[in-house]
């Protein structure tokens, strides 16, 4: 029988600004431990701490620029791009530009506070 998702749920993001995330499915609004899927809304200034978390995430960006730094490469993503961070890599998102971004993060298995591994 499928599930119907009539509105996400905020859940409280780490970072420098207000960073809104919006989870669809996941952990918290569907009870999903095998996958999460939320839309991120990042102002322009925003950053967040270092991670290396236990799951893989896809994100495709709608809007503006999403900023992916790894040990080895900066990577800006654009509005229509992606990226894939694989499980276990040091990480750190961020929207430096002017406008922020909007994207939809998809993490395999769910995202939970106990897998991401944020640096302090």
């Amino acid at each position: 029988m499928p599930t119907m998702i009539e509105k996400p749920t905020i859940i409280p993001a780490a970072g420098t600004k207000p960073k809104i995330i919006e989870e669809y499915f996941g952990r918290v609004n569907s009870k999903t431990e095998a996958v999460s899927i939320a839309k991120m809304t990042s102002p322009a200034g925003w950053i967040e701490p270092a991670q290396q978390p236990e799951f893989d995430e896809y994100t495709v960006v709608l809007k503006g620029i999403l900023r992916v730094e790894t040990k080895d490469k900066v990577y800006d993503v654009k509005e229509g791009s992606a990226i894939l961070t694989k499980a276990g890599e040091w990480i750190r998102y961020s929207t430096p530009f002017e406008g922020g971004a909007e994207y939809i993060a998809v993490c395999l298995p769910a995202f939970s506070p106990e897998t991401v591994h944020r640096e302090q």
